[in-house]
């Protein structure tokens, strides 16, 4: 060891005792997969609007959502949680969403982040008081990702608000349509 310090490699794994098995995979498994289908709806968007005067916007949302997906990935090593099996689905559900949304327009593109990010931010939500109800103090780190996370998706649905989102051909609805997608979406990536 150099200096006299002890070099050891860090765990990326959490205690597991005590914690509530069947919330936290749960938790985990559906954030991930929802982390994942964002990230596909934002490549669908970028694909088609990536050049446009959104794009940049668009990209930063993406950005956001990278970041998300990267620390979920760690937090199922961390739990030892598997992930859903529709990711496959997912990966290619999300990108259509995206890209279909973002074929009506800017305003599409944004009437489908506005309807994402609100179902997606009332999810979190959802979590943050199971596990406040579960025991606070246990599941500190994962509520502090949970909030932040919950904090940007609402971000996200500002933004969209902000350029257009209720302009959209039809916003009520898409809006509507694309939430039923999500809730059912979420159900099954818990379970699944």
């Amino acid at each position: 060891p150099a200096g006299g310090v002890s070099l050891r490699r860090c765990s990326t794994r959490v205690s597991l005792e005590d914690v509530n098995r069947p919330v936290i995979d749960r938790i985990i498994r559906v954030d991930h997969a929802g982390e994942y289908g964002a990230n596909r709806i934002y490549a669908g968007q970028m694909a088609v609007l990536g050049r446009s005067s959104v794009g940049p916007v668009i990209q930063q949302m993406w950005n956001q959502e990278k970041d998300h997906l990267k620390k979920f990935n760690e937090l199922m090593v961390a739990y030892r949680v598997r992930p859903t099996v529709l990711l496959p689905f997912w990966n290619v559900a999300g990108f259509v969403l995206g890209a279909g949304s973002a074929l009506l327009g800017k305003k599409g593109a944004m009437a489908c982040t506005v309807a994402v990010e609100e179902s997606i931010s009332d999810h979190y939500n959802s979590q943050i008081r199971t596990l406040m109800e579960e025991d606070p103090e246990k599941y500190k780190e994962l509520l502090e990702v949970i909030k932040q996370f919950r904090d940007d998706e609402r971000e996200h649905h500002d933004i969209g608000l902000e350029h257009d989102a209720e302009a959209a051909p039809a916003y009520s609805v898409l809006k509507t349509a694309i939430q039923l997608g999500c809730k059912a979406a979420i159900y099954l990536s818990e379970r699944i």
